[in-house]
């Protein structure tokens, strides 16, 4: 489940929700501390890549033309 974050332009409160699915989080969120609409901040994200990424693992067309001439120049 999502869980997105809120601010009230009126008095600064901040708070996250957890939300059921991804539609439940563009619905009006009303602050609990003055009851005005609240504004959705964009927040960073956990998600990381890690590696040396898909092009130094082999996975691009340089990288196999670059291991097929070497394949070619031993046999």
């Amino acid at each position: 489940m999502p869980i997105y974050e809120y601010e009230c332009p009126a008095c600064g409160n901040r708070e996250e929700q957890l939300c059921r699915s991804f539609d439940d989080g563009d619905k009006e969120k009303k602050c609990s501390k003055c009851n005005s609409v609240m504004k959705k901040l964009v927040s960073s994200s956990t998600f990381t890549l890690k590696g040396g990424g898909w092009f130094q693992d082999g996975y691009s067309n340089a990288t196999k033309v670059k291991n097929k001439n070497k394949s070619e120049e031993k046999g």
